[in-house]
């Protein structure tokens, strides 16, 4: 069983920060790729920040400049640092990882179940 709980949510004035963390356990053997996405009522879950086992991140244009995703392998955890926020930037964050439980066994993706952030002007 592998659960993955975000933190850090809450509700911040425009150009503020927040942290958000994401932190997997249960029975991990491996994990690979960890993400964040974020989604807004209607719309479709966007993909904001990537970070890979070996550390090279990417990013959404719209939050480059603003976001750092970082983790922590020993702790299994990934982090997503949002400076200088806007109200557009309002949504649920969810944090995804692919996860294999063992040796030989394949990945797949687990996800957490969001946390809200909101961006008042």
């Amino acid at each position: 069983q592998v659960q993955l709980v975000e933190s850090g949510g809450g509700l911040v004035q425009a150009g503020g920060s927040l942290r958000l963390s994401c932190v997997a356990s249960g029975s991990i053997f491996s994990i690979g790729a960890m993400l964040w996405y974020r989604q807004t009522p209607g719309k479709q879950r966007e993909l904001v920040a990537t970070i890979t086992s070996g550390g090279s991140t990417k990013y959404v244009d719209s939050v480059k400049g603003r976001f750092t995703i970082s983790r922590d392998n020993a702790k299994s955890t990934v982090s997503l640092q949002m400076n200088s926020l806007r109200p557009e930037d309002t949504a649920v964050y969810y944090c995804a990882a692919s996860i294999t439980l063992g040796y030989g066994l394949g990945y797949r993706d687990y996800w957490g179940q969001g946390t809200q952030v909101t961006v008042s002007s």
